[in-house]
C-alpha cells in the first residue's frame, strides 16, 4: 500500500505562486506514474498534470500549461506541483495520485491522497 499526503496549499492572491508537495510512504514510488488532479466546488475532478517514473515525460491540462510545473524527487519519495501566476479559477482541492503501472488515462490511479485546499482570491 502507498499512502500519499499533500501539503503546501493555502490562501493566496491572484498572480501569486504556491508549491504543492505530495509525500509518499509505505512503498517507494520511484517506478510509479504520478498525477495531480483538482476539484472545485460543484465541479467534477479534473486532470492537472502527470509525470512518468523518471521525470522525463510530463503532461499538463491546457488550462495550466505554461503556469504549472510537475516534478519529482525519487530519493525523497515526493512529487511537486509548482503553481505560478495563479488565477481565481485555480481554486480547488488538489489531489495527488500514484499508480505502479505508470501514467494513467483520466483518473484511473490506484492511490490517492486526501487533498490540499488552494484558494486564490482576486
Amino acid at each position: 500500500q502507498v499512502q500519499l499526503v499533500e501539503s503546501g496549499g493555502g490562501l493566496v492572491q491572484a498572480g501569486d505562486s504556491l508549491r504543492l508537495s505530495c509525500a509518499a510512504s509505505g512503498r517507494t514510488i520511484s517506478t510509479y506514474g504520478m498525477g495531480w488532479f483538482r476539484q472545485a466546488p460543484g465541479k467534477e475532478r479534473e486532470f492537472v498534470a502527470a509525470i512518468n517514473w523518471s521525470g522525463s515525460s510530463t503532461y499538463y491540462a491546457d488550462s495550466v500549461k505554461g503556469r504549472f510545473t510537475i516534478s519529482r524527487d525519487n530519493a525523497k519519495n515526493t512529487v511537486y506541483l509548482q503553481m505560478n501566476s495563479l488565477k481565481p479559477e485555480d481554486t480547488a482541492v488538489y489531489y495527488c495520485a500514484a499508480d505502479p503501472r505508470g501514467i494513467r488515462l483520466g483518473s484511473r490511479y490506484d492511490y490517492w491522497g486526501q487533498g490540499t485546499q488552494v484558494t486564490v482570491s482576486s
